[in-house]
């Protein structure tokens, strides 16, 4: 039963991520403090599979159960978690910023996650062709810091969108977050084609 917890923590990161989009939906459907409340329990939810994704990798390695459907469905868990969560907030045309015009941040946001989307697609992709050869394709750096980026950047949104719609602080910040993120995340692409498991992987 403990050798199954890594996998159980995994796919209940899936299901809390569904919860996750839903409520994000959900307020944006709504305004005020019935959207506020929404928007803290999304975050509430998020924080909550951030946890099971710090966990779950340490916790298999501790028991030794470390697997090729475990190097699989953890990272495509998190994609499924980060792009659903930028798709959704372009749908809602979240996060406003400065004076920019409806139709710019239509922009940025359906940019934003087109560039992240494409990224995870890409990546996993090279991730499946490694593993069906047998090779290992785990976690990098880049990709973890990437991945800290892009969560940190959806939880500015969610406080700043619940909490601070109108601060000037705020969009600073969050464009400046935008800017990191998205830095990391095609640094973090380019750098998977030049990996050693990669090479190998396409001789």
């Amino acid at each position: 039963m403990l050798k199954m917890i890594p996998n159980i923590l995994t796919f209940g990161r899936l299901v809390l991520t569904v919860i996750f989009l839903i409520l994000l939906l959900c307020a944006g459907s709504r305004e005020g403090e019935s959207a506020t409340y929404l928007f803290d329990w999304a975050l509430a939810l998020f924080i909550v599979a951030g946890i099971t994704d710090a966990i779950d990798g340490k916790i298999a390695r501790m028991l030794n159960v470390t697997s090729k459907m475990g190097r699989v469905m953890d990272p495509l868990a998190d994609k499924v978690l980060v792009c659903g969560a930028f798709i959704c907030f372009a749908i809602l045309g979240k996060p406003v910023l400065f004076d920019f015009s409806p139709a710019l941040l239509s922009v940025i946001h359906w940019g934003t996650a087109a560039i992240l989307t494409a990224r995870e697609v890409y990546v996993t992709a090279l991730r499946q062709i490694a593993e069906s050869r047998g090779i290992e394709f785990a976690a990098t750096i880049s990709g973890k810091v990437k991945m800290f980026l892009q969560s940190f950047a959806i939880g500015t949104v969610l406080i700043k969108t619940a909490h601070l719609p109108q601060a000037e602080w705020g969009y600073w910040f969050t464009s400046v977050i935008y800017i990191l993120m998205l830095a990391a995340t095609v640094i973090s692409g380019i750098r998977a084609t030049r990996r050693k498991s990669w090479q190998q992987a396409s001789r």
